[in-house]
């Protein structure tokens, strides 16, 4: 299923990209905001960015400025996002209030840096001083303000508050673009410069019932980490984005995953649970099934319990890494996007990562049995059964039990 994402660059005085402001955007061909639920688009633009496309491939290592409504700013989102990756940008509809500055001092406190978007001076507002005490960039229209207004928050920002940088936004003439520069302004966007790109992604199609069942049985009195296990690995979608979500967020984990049970102690119940609901809040809006899809998820995890019971007939201590093996072995096909670029973003073993990327491994001769059995090659399954020194007859009854397995699930 192809996701979208619109990209706008933000330059520096030298015409160099400083970084990129992330936009919703749904792929209706038009490259502007459609109508939509804001705290929806910011969720999609923030999912898109952590499990369909990758915050690294989108912006280069370069800081992302994301839009927040009210909600979600006072949400407890931002505790699984990394603060080098986002620039919180506080929309210009949002009311400026005590609570508000509170809520950025604790943001700031986290490592976040703070835009103000669109912004123009209230006479009513009276904690602009203690709001700008957090602030790192206050975005001013170009387009839609007039002189007077920007001079205002120019000489607001120049006389009080110099670690304050300016950007200058709607710029769409070199004129603006020199004015601006003259008077102080640091940054700049608009489409002087660049347009948005639309920048396209693949997603795995989720399978709402399935999240919903991890859902239930995370809301238990005292879950149970191995049923809850066992559902996710049920799942190819919520296994790759787990495993997304730990290597993307800030509890970006230092050592390698090699389990999902591992991958689920790692995150925590809480924020296992957190996730899972945005992901189910976000899917039920657009969920769109596609027989392709459901039958590469078939066979994955198809592999995956192949390569499990076959690590297992072997007395193999990591079965589980086993599982991964299969499960992730199609996510290329999943994803329509390169193998190597795909594994780079989790954080897999490097004895998983090695065997899906064809490297002579301990596991390749188990991944390559399974893909023997599915496509029913009878010369490499005899071969590798013998090097693996199971009995073929044991290997056919794992086909089958594995086959069950899958169907059971998908």
């Amino acid at each position: 299923m192809e996701v979208f994402i619109g990209r706008q660059p933000i330059f520096n005085t030298l015409e160099q990209v400083h970084s990129y402001e992330l936009l919703y955007r749904n792929g209706n061909g038009k490259n502007k905001f459609p109508e939509i639920d804001s705290d929806l688009a910011t969720v999609d633009v923030i999912i898109n960015s952590l499990f369909s496309i990758g915050f690294e491939e989108l912006s280069n290592g370069k800081p992302c400025f994301i839009n927040f409504t009210e909600n979600l700013l006072m949400s407890d989102i931002f505790e699984h996002l990394n603060p080098s990756q986002v620039v919180i940008e506080i929309l210009e509809d949002i009311p400026i209030t005590k609570t508000l500055v509170q809520r950025v001092k604790e943001l700031k406190a986290q490592g976040y840096r703070i835009a103000l978007d669109d912004f123009i001076l209230q006479n009513d507002v009276k904690c602009y001083k203690e709001l700008f005490k957090y602030t790192d960039i206050i975005k001013v229209d170009f387009l839609n303000s007039s002189k007077k207004e920007r001079r205002e928050i120019e000489e607001r920002v120049k006389n009080g508050f110099p670690h304050i940088a300016l950007l200058a936004e709607k710029v769409e003439t070199r004129e603006q673009y020199q004015e601006a520069i003259q008077i102080g302004y640091k940054l700049f966007q608009g489409y002087f410069f660049m347009q948005p790109q639309i920048i396209r992604g693949n997603e795995i199609p989720a399978n709402l019932l399935q999240y919903f069942r991890v859902i239930a049985l995370l809301r238990m009195e005292e879950p149970d980490i191995d049923h809850i296990v066992e559902e996710i690995e049920h799942d190819v979608a919520l296994s790759y984005k787990l495993l997304q979500l730990i290597n993307s967020s800030s509890k970006r984990s230092k050592s390698k995953i090699r389990s999902i049970k591992q991958a689920i102690l790692h995150l925590g119940f809480d924020d296992l649970k957190k996730w899972i609901s945005i992901l189910t809040y976000r899917e039920s809006q657009k969920y769109n099934p596609g027989d392709t899809f459901d039958e590469l998820m078939k066979t994955s995890l198809c592999r995956a319990k192949i390569c499990e019971l076959l690590a297992k007939y072997n007395r193999k201590r990591n079965t589980s890494e086993y599982f991964l093996v299969g499960m992730f072995s199609l996510i290329d096909a999943l994803l329509q996007r390169p193998m190597n670029s795909i594994l780079v973003q989790l954080p897999l073993s490097d004895e998983i990562v090695e065997t899906i990327s064809g490297s002579n491994s301990i596991m390749q001769p188990y991944l390559q049995l399974a893909i023997a059995l599915e496509r029913m090659d009878l010369e490499m399954l005899t071969n590798l059964a013998e090097e693996l020194e199971i009995n073929i007859d044991d290997v056919l009854e794992i086909s089958k039990a594995a086959n069950k397995w899958s169907n059971s699930i998908c």
